[in-house]
């Protein structure tokens, strides 16, 4: 057994345990998944495949939640996860400006990875906090009020 194989044997007994420990049921979906993005960064076809027979689903359906929730991801993330919120109320006090610092910083678009697998940058709609916009969420590191002079600051904290 080579390598890979011991390492996506492994990830099937932990995914066993996640659903041990969350519930099978339909309603448990959500939340396995979670636990599973949170775990390995993302959600891989072998994972979808050892939960449709775990919680009796088809994999097209748990393929479908996978893609349509932002928190969750079928596609490796880096090792932080910026999500950056694109809204009207964050446009309108700079945030244009802050996502173009954030882009200049990391050499990224929307979407990408950085080749050393520490960034993954993602637009999203709203983060819930209009009121202290433009904001930055980095893992669960919520910034808000936030400048173009402020990013190299933030993204510094992370290694």
């Amino acid at each position: 057994m080579t390598s890979d194989q011991n390492k996506d044997v492994q990830n099937l007994d932990d995914i066993r345990e996640v659903v041990e420990n969350i519930g099978s049921t339909r309603a448990d979906l959500i939340p396995v998944l979670q636990a599973i993005t949170n775990k390995f960064g993302y959600i891989s076809q072998s994972a979808i495949k050892e939960l449709s027979g775990l919680m009796g689903l088809p994999t097209k359906e748990i393929f479908s939640v996978a893609t349509f929730y932002r928190m969750l991801s079928t596609q490796p993330r880096g090792k932080h996860v910026i999500q950056f919120c694109e809204s009207a109320p964050c446009h309108v006090v700079g945030g244009r400006e802050v996502f173009l610092a954030l882009q200049e910083a990391l050499n990224l678009e929307p979407g990408q990875t950085s080749p050393d697998n520490k960034w993954t940058l993602l637009t999203t709609s709203c983060l819930g906090v209009c009121g202290v916009g433009p904001v930055i969420l980095i893992d669960t590191d919520m910034y808000g009020n936030v400048t173009p002079e402020q990013v190299k600051i933030i993204l510094s904290r992370y290694d």
